[in-house]
């Protein structure tokens, strides 16, 4: 897909971000003072006057604003929610001896360390398509444009930094969002790698991180802007439990729910992780999880294997179609193993991905991090220069871009299909686990979705 040319001009104004999940994360929020998510739709001309606008969101009748609560007297708002994520661990390369990549039997690829990839038979589905002529928009802390396995998919254009930090799309000390789009389109072209689901798609990477921290206003700008470019698909790995769903917080609700559902009718198909919070959102009182539950929004739950290579991490024999099958038949659980960490709830979750497991007190001699999910990072050298560089993650981060690079195949596939066809196709080709509790319609079954062609809708198609 070539360029696209976005339709309006953001106001850029003081701001900052959300940091990552990996592993499992405790995520805590609070709202600002100064700092206002403020509805347009009652407004007159000059009422903004006095007051900062950060994000001027007219498209959905929204502004963000900085300045005194006093000069919002009489406009409906709410204070913008600052989100932290403090991050219990992860695994890098460089932690592993042997860079991970090598053994003493032989020497065991990147790509035969990808389990999530294996399991949903990757290989056989990119004969079908890789998602050309799409375009999935990362909504996390940025990606680094120079990484071998990203300078080819990712529009450095179309990217954006809406914190208001004055950097660019490129990651300040969090890597989250490169990890998740190596997930969703790393193209392959590099041989000692990883590849994506859709190594096909255009990433384009909008970054809402400055460190650890988030304003809500930031990503709803994102989210706004998604739409603006006519991304196919928004990734949103990242997101605040548990929110009081009370009338202070209403404005900030609606606010999200006008962005997605602007965004849809763009084109634009959002997809969110839906926390690693271990909670059941169905019985969970007056709180909310945001954005996983809003209108219009695909919410993902995580799964992984538990055993993968643990035991042995030489070569195994690839099939005809380049997948490793051996690994997989020898699990201690399988990889639709609902993760310990992962949120859940019948109505709350549509459908679940593989985002990688955790372990307490796994052997010690045993390669444990190979059951999280494997992908592209950055590492920051002496000088503070970004390196390419490859680690694993695990959590609803990791799961939700399974799910957003699918949604991209099942687009190149159909291009005719709007977002709530591709959602209802993901989910009606799901496999049926038996755990709707943890996956809702089911889990991620990237073959069916490809090989199934979307039926004909004869009435106008409706977004949920």
């Amino acid at each position: 897909m070539g360029n696209k040319t976005n339709r309006r001009t953001f106001l850029k104004g003081a701001g900052a971000a959300l940091g990552g999940l990996a592993f499992t994360a405790t995520v805590s929020a609070k709202s600002v003072e100064d700092r206002y998510i403020v509805d347009l739709r009652d407004t007159a001309e000059g009422d903004l006057e006095g007051l900062t606008v950060v994000h001027d969101l007219s498209q959905i009748d929204i502004a963000v604003v900085e300045g005194d609560e006093k000069a919002l007297r009489g406009m409906r708002h709410s204070k913008d929610v600052e989100m932290r994520y403090e991050v219990d661990e992860e695994y890098d390369e460089e932690d592993d001896e042997g860079d991970g990549d090598e053994d003493e039997d032989g020497t065991t690829s990147r790509r035969e360390l990808q389990w999530d990839k294996h399991s949903q038979n990757t290989g056989e589905v990119l004969e079908e398509t890789a998602g050309q002529g799409t375009r999935v928009a990362v909504i996390d802390s940025g990606a680094i444009p120079n990484h071998p396995d990203l300078s080819s998919p990712l529009n450095t254009d179309l990217s954006k930094n809406f914190t208001g930090d004055g950097g660019d799309f490129t990651p300040w000390y969090n890597d989250h969002g490169t990890h998740v789009a190596g997930i969703i389109a790393a193209d392959g072209s590099n041989t000692d790698g990883v590849v994506g689901t859709a190594p096909g798609t255009e990433l384009v990477a909008l970054r809402v991180f400055t460190g650890p921290f988030a304003f809500f206003g930031d990503i709803i700008a994102a989210m706004t802007y998604a739409g603006d470019i006519e991304a196919d698909v928004a990734n949103l790995s990242l997101g605040v439990y548990p929110l009081p769903d009370n009338e202070e917080n209403q404005t900030l609700r609606d606010s999200i729910e006008r962005a997605t559902d602007y965004a849809a009718s763009q084109g634009t198909l959002m997809v969110a992780a839906a926390g690693n919070d271990g909670a059941n959102l169905d019985n969970d009182g007056d709180v909310l999880s945001l954005p996983n539950e809003a209108d219009n929004v695909m919410s993902v739950s995580a799964t992984g294997p538990i055993g993968f290579r643990w035991d042995d991490g030489a070569s195994s024999e690839e099939d005809g179609d380049g997948e490793v099958e051996e690994p997989l038949e020898d699990l201690r659980k399988p990889t639709t193993t609902p993760a310990s960490y992962t949120n859940f709830g019948r109505e709350a979750i549509d459908i679940s991905a593989p985002g990688g497991n955790s372990v307490q007190n796994p052997p010690s001699d045993a390669n444990w991090q190979y059951d999280m999910v494997l992908s592209t990072t950055v590492t920051w050298d002496d000088d503070d220069n970004m390196v390419a560089d490859y680690g694993w993650k695990a959590g609803t981060s990791m799961a939700a871009p399974q799910v957003s690079a699918a949604a991209a195949l099942v687009k190149s596939a159909n291009p005719d299909a709007k977002p709530g066809q591709v959602r209802r196709h993901l989910e009606a080709t799901a496999e049926d686990v038996d755990q709707p509790k943890y996956s809702g319609e089911g889990h991620l079954d990237l073959e069916e979705a490809v090989e199934e062609e979307i039926e004909h809708e004869d009435e106008e198609d409706e977004d949920d």
